[in-house]
């Protein structure tokens, strides 16, 4: 009689997780796996304790004892929703949710090269709609600057196009604006570079930017699907994420690659902290089962670094710099500084007021001499024509002949 083949199982793996009717259990069947793909040469390691308590308030107490000074902090478009510029996937009131009237294929077109080329229209109504400027920084964008401020910040990663970190005061040495940024543009032909100004001028006349050195469409430096990241990015990121000794990763859905799995470059040892309204980037899939990372670790037994403030993004910013003793500080700032931007911008709205003012008064004063210069024009064509008149009715007239006058004779 044949041999039933031999099949392999959990047992012959060196594991007894299996249970009495045959079936495999989740960590039997991750440590079969590992044993097939070779994972499990030595004998599993238990992962050192990092955190004593896995919260905000630890976080913070490793600041405050200076055992966290080269932090790094990504951020999403959840850090500027509170300054009212919209995020992408929220459903109702996300970008891509509010696309439609543009007639898209589908809403990421707006942001695709290929689209761009045929129709770059949609894409500059919607820049007109969040370019910077309009906005103000947000009590996230603060506390950033105030990490910076306190030596502490060796790195920002924003995935955010609106430049406020910049706004904010964030130097441009700690900044990497990973999908670009409106701060410049180049034409898409010959490459010529233009200031921020230039572009808002046209895009808010509703024009299409176009380049003075040929007719090539002028387009921000955003990266739009399927280009390549700034350098920037790639140069820091090769060096910055092993030096990291705390990430703080804010308002981000850690969808976008590569940018989401920057997030398992830092060591082993390295807490890290995710300031957002959901758990998002979580260690899933086969990577996972097997114990090998891929992501965030919130909710598994053993996780002693990783930590979840669920929430508003401006809230777990304050409540975070409450417990390090700089609330008072935070809050001084924004108001300080949205004070600043407002007296900005009332100064610039009143120049811009007494410009269109001074252009009113020149055009008006224009119209009335050319009103009088037509009257002038009138009033002399008028006594020019009366004379004129005058004068051909006096040539008309011809003198009577004098009654007395004798009349001529003619001789016999």
């Amino acid at each position: 009689m044949a041999s039933k083949p031999k099949v392999d199982t959990a047992e012959d793996s060196g594991s007894s997780d299996e249970t009495a009717s045959g079936s495999m259990t989740l960590e039997g069947l991750r440590k079969y796996l590992a044993t097939k793909l070779n994972f499990n040469e030595t004998e599993e390691q238990p992962k050192p304790k990092i955190l004593e308590d896995v919260s905000v308030g630890e976080i913070a107490s490793l600041i405050r004892n200076k055992k966290c000074t080269n932090i790094i902090t990504m951020a999403g478009a959840g850090i500027s929703t509170s300054a009212g510029i919209p995020d992408f996937r929220s459903p109702g009131s996300g970008l891509y949710a509010n696309l439609q009237k543009y007639n898209l294929p589908h809403p990421q077109a707006v942001f695709e090269l290929d689209f761009f080329d045929e129709n770059p229209k949609p894409f500059f109504a919607l820049a007109k709609e969040l370019y910077p400027g309009s906005f103000k920084p947000t009590i996230c964008h603060y506390f950033l600057k105030i990490l910076e401020q306190k030596g502490l910040l060796l790195r920002h990663y924003t995935q955010n196009i609106d430049t406020l970190e910049r706004v904010a005061g964030i130097s441009d040495e700690k900044l990497v604006e990973a999908h670009g940024t409106f701060y410049t543009g180049h034409c898409l032909c010959c490459r010529k570079e233009y200031s921020l100004s230039w572009m808002k001028e046209r895009i808010f006349d509703d024009k299409i930017p176009i380049c003075n050195a040929c007719p090539g469409v002028v387009k921000p430096d955003i990266v739009f699907f399927g280009e390549n990241l700034p350098d920037k990015f790639y140069k820091c990121m090769n060096t910055d994420f092993q030096e990291c000794d705390l990430l703080i990763v804010m308002g981000s859905s850690l969808v976008v690659q590569p940018f989401a799995s920057l997030v398992d470059r830092v060591p082993d040892n390295c807490p890290r902290l995710l300031i957002n309204r959901e758990k998002v980037g979580l260690c899933s899939g086969i990577m996972a089962m097997l114990g090998m990372g891929g992501g965030f670790d919130f909710d598994s037994p053993n996780n002693t670094r990783d930590v979840a403030w669920l929430g508003d993004c401006d809230e777990g910013c304050q409540l975070l710099a409450d417990k390090l003793g700089w609330g008072e500080e935070l809050k001084e700032m924004v108001a300080t500084e949205h004070k600043r931007i407002d007296d900005e911008h009332k100064a610039k709205s009143k120049s811009t007021l007494s410009v269109k003012k001074q252009a009113v008064d020149e055009n008006k004063t224009l119209k009335n001499d050319v009103k009088d210069e037509k009257k002038t024009s009138k009033k002399d064509a008028k006594d020019e024509n009366k004379t004129s008149k005058k004068d051909a009715k006096g040539e008309k007239k011809t003198p009577k002949k004098d009654a007395d006058e004798p009349k001529p004779t003619t001789s016999k």
